[in-house]
């Protein structure tokens, strides 16, 4: 058994698109993350979040899969939900529900144009490990 760990993190997390240009303007215009690449001709770009990289590609342009929208939420860390939410919902972003309280986090859920869901997220109490 080795000693030291085989995998030492997450470098980033794939998110399909139908439409790298509108997923661009999306991710970039409307969430405000940092676009640090843009590439086309690749069919890809991808987006800054602090700490995890999000790779937007087309998989049926690159050759490596079918599109199926991501139903798994990705958490976006925010400080506040409510205004996240609020300033959201003025760039046209429709979220699902009401903005769901745990006890110990806040979390709004929505979708990007191409039903890739994510959820807006913050702890506000610390997390009890099990």
């Amino acid at each position: 058994m080795p000693t030291e760990p085989l995998v030492t993190g997450t470098d980033f997390v794939s998110v399909p698109t139908q439409d790298l240009e509108r997923a661009v303007a999306f991710y970039r215009d409307t969430l405000g993350l940092h676009l640090s690449v843009h590439m086309p001709e690749r069919n890809f770009a991808e987006f800054e979040t602090g700490n995890l990289t999000l790779n937007v590609s087309d998989p049926v342009k690159m050759g490596i899969g079918e599109f199926a929208p991501n139903r798994n939420h990705i958490a976006l860390h925010v400080d506040d939900v409510a205004s996240a939410r609020a300033e959201l919902e003025s760039r046209g972003v429709e979220f699902m529900g009401d903005i769901f309280d745990t006890g110990v986090c806040h979390m709004g859920f929505f979708s990007d144009p191409d039903g890739n869901t994510y959820m807006l997220h913050h702890r506000y109490a610390p997390r009890v490990a099990s």
